[in-house]
């Protein structure tokens, strides 16, 4: 329960802290999103020093989707059409995440949003950071 309690303490004064208007903090997301670390309420946090997917976010109007893509050497990105659809409302001074597939629907909620980095609380109270992902590119260019 403490560790509850402070984990809540936390987000509060870490939203708090946070000038960004709404809108700021939604346009952020849009873009392609490395995970670097899991925070779970219960256990080690894990770090995530390599990923091969990473997640591509579009969001316009408040409406968009999520999906997992995997960077390829030349700069790439090999997907599926498999995609979590995605809106975003403004609720009671937090950011909420709705995400839909033909499956389930559930809600996150997001914490920080800055240009390189996004963390989101998820239903089972797990916090995910994220760096902004920078494709691959290999010069083959011998001239270089």
């Amino acid at each position: 329960m403490r560790k509850i309690m402070l984990l809540l303490t936390g987000l509060i004064l870490l939203y708090s802290c946070d000038r960004k208007t709404p809108e700021e903090k939604i346009a952020n997301l849009s873009g392609y999103w490395e995970i670097q670390k899991a925070e779970p309420v219960k256990g080690a946090p894990r770090e995530f020093r390599y990923s091969e997917l990473v997640d591509y976010i579009e969001i316009e109007d408040r409406e968009g989707f999520r999906k997992k893509m995997r960077p390829q050497l030349d700069g790439s990105f090999v997907t599926s059409e498999d995609q979590e659809l995605l809106s975003v409302k403004v609720e009671n001074d937090s950011i909420n995440l709705y995400y839909t597939t033909p499956y389930t629907s559930w809600k996150e909620t997001l914490i920080s949003s800055e240009e390189d980095e996004i963390q989101i609380l998820n239903p089972d109270g797990t916090i995910y950071t994220y760096k902004r992902f920078t494709p691959y590119s290999i010069d083959h260019d011998p001239q270089n």
